[in-house]
């Protein structure tokens, strides 16, 4: 059996949060980039043109952005991790890969952060 997958996706999906170990990073809310891959097993949204058929990533972006305003983190692994989790659990989506970066946090370093995939791919 032949599975198909199609891929959503969110790039460069911005948000502040307070994230990170230092005094310093949790005073104030700082910006990450939020790249999100979701996948679908079902591509009947293709031949519907139904947003039924479909996972709304317009949904999926406000739910991971009241999340991460509401909660403070340590780690980028555990934004990350709760993304995936929120993704899965609540969208019903088989397989995620997110990627999350912090921006211009330690010097000559553009992005630094943390690729998370969780989920059966195939």
């Amino acid at each position: 059996m032949v599975r198909i997958m199609d891929v959503l996706f969110l790039r460069d999906f911005k948000l502040e949060t307070i994230i990170g170990l230092y005094e310093w990073e949790r005073k104030a809310p700082q910006p990450i980039l939020i790249d999100l891959e979701i996948g679908l097993y079902d591509h009947k949204a293709g031949h519907s043109d139904d947003i039924a058929d479909t996972i709304d990533y317009g949904k999926v972006a406000a739910r991971i952005r009241e999340f991460a305003t509401a909660n403070r983190f340590h780690l980028v692994e555990a934004l990350g991790e709760h993304i995936a989790d929120i993704v899965r659990s609540e969208f019903g989506a088989p397989w995620v890969r997110v990627t999350l970066r912090k921006l211009a946090i330690l010097r000559g370093v553009k992005e630094l952060g943390i690729v998370i995939e969780r989920g059966s791919r195939l």
